[in-house]
């Protein structure tokens, strides 16, 4: 026996064709799970850059300090980041 079989019109029989319309409920829910995301995701990178440019900041500020007074180096970066508002401890 093949394994493929030609099927005509009479064996499928009649087709009912139904349209689902979304209902505007459903399109608004779409809607406002998208926006609710794009906005968690939209902070976290705001606030990921906010950390990396500190991260970076205290990174050279640490290397200024190492250069200028390597005996006292972790004394000065605690000073200049008191001086610049950030209390770090």
């Amino acid at each position: 026996m093949p394994s493929v079989r030609l099927v005509t019109e009479e064996e499928v029989g009649p087709t009912i064709v139904t349209s689902a319309s979304a209902s505007s409920m459903t399109v608004w829910n779409y809607i406002g799970t998208s926006a609710l995301l794009l906005a968690m995701i939209g902070t976290w990178l705001v606030w990921f850059s906010a950390f990396l440019q500190r991260s970076f900041q205290e990174d050279g500020i640490r290397a200024a300090c190492q250069r200028a007074m390597p005996d006292q180096a972790e004394r000065c970066f605690d000073a200049v980041m008191i001086q610049r508002g950030e209390a770090r401890r």
